[in-house]
């Protein structure tokens, strides 16, 4: 988990100090749209790792997908600590 910390507070740096060259704020730039659009390829190239690819393909998907995730996130105001908070609510439920 020290990593998604790590990345979801690289990023919020990113958009508080923008760096030129950048990926993370060329991202940001294109907007909540194209950040989106992202996670749904990430989230396709997942299960095609999945189904037809070695373990480790399968690992870089999966870090793409949660980095884009994370950029996602951001954008939308929500942190990792409030999608925690959503699945202890969950857990607490059963």
């Amino acid at each position: 988990m020290y990593m998604l910390s790590y990345l979801e507070q690289l990023i919020a740096a990113r958009r508080a100090n923008p760096q030129e060259g950048s990926y993370t704020n060329q991202l940001m730039a294109r907007g909540r749209a194209k950040i989106a659009q992202k996670v749904g390829e990430e989230s396709v190239e997942v299960v095609v790792a999945a189904l037809a690819e070695d373990k480790a393909r399968q690992q870089e998907e999966l870090a793409d997908l949660l980095y884009h995730t994370l950029v996602l996130m951001n954008e939308l105001g929500i942190s990792l600590e409030d999608v925690n908070q959503v699945l202890l609510q969950r857990h607490q439920a059963k």
